[in-house]
């Protein structure tokens, strides 16, 4: 039996029942959606692909790789044919990457994730929830040994070592 100060009020509202079926009203809409834990994301997102800003690092820029200092300057031509080369690039490489990469691997990490769920629920959890349910039996058991073993042992060398003293001096 778990304590009850690991339990939390969870206030559970249904969208259905608190939404009054106004289609215009998207605010309220994504407000319900919200406390009822649906998913607020489409599964095709065409502008923002990084909500939470999870690649935020990877934003590079052509001056935050390639700067000439004050004292030597290439010609403007070669500077800026060096910036338009390094965006396209980076640009055309990407999308050629993510063109054969992309589907393998998020099928891959889907399959993961997945494995990684099955996982926690079928093992992890029941796993864990013997533990708890033994735990109480084991503790006593090992209370028991504690005490009548090493309890003992640690008295009697503490009481051993406890009258030797050690003096340092520098000669």
């Amino acid at each position: 039996m778990m304590p009850d100060e690991y339990l939390v009020e969870c206030k559970i509202d249904d969208y259905e029942d608190n939404y009054d079926g106004d289609e215009d009203d998207e605010e309220m809409k994504d407000m319900y959606a919200c406390t009822t834990g649906q998913p607020q994301f489409s599964l095709i997102q065409a502008g923002n692909r990084d909500p939470f800003g999870v690649n935020s690092h990877l934003k590079v820029e052509f001056s935050d790789v390639l700067a000439e200092p004050a004292s030597t300057h290439s010609s403007e031509r070669v500077w800026v044919y060096s910036g338009v080369g390094f965006e396209a690039a980076r640009l055309w490489s990407y999308r050629c990457l993510t063109t054969l990469c992309a589907l393998p691997l998020s099928c891959l990490s889907g399959c993961v994730f997945a494995f990684l769920a099955c996982l926690h629920v079928w093992f992890m959890r029941p796993c864990v929830q013997v533990c708890h349910t033994c735990l109480p039996c084991v503790r006593s058991l090992w209370m028991s040994v504690v005490n009548i073993f090493i309890v003992p042992l640690c008295t009697s060398v503490s009481r051993c070592c406890g009258g030797v003293y050690v003096l340092h001096s520098q000669d």
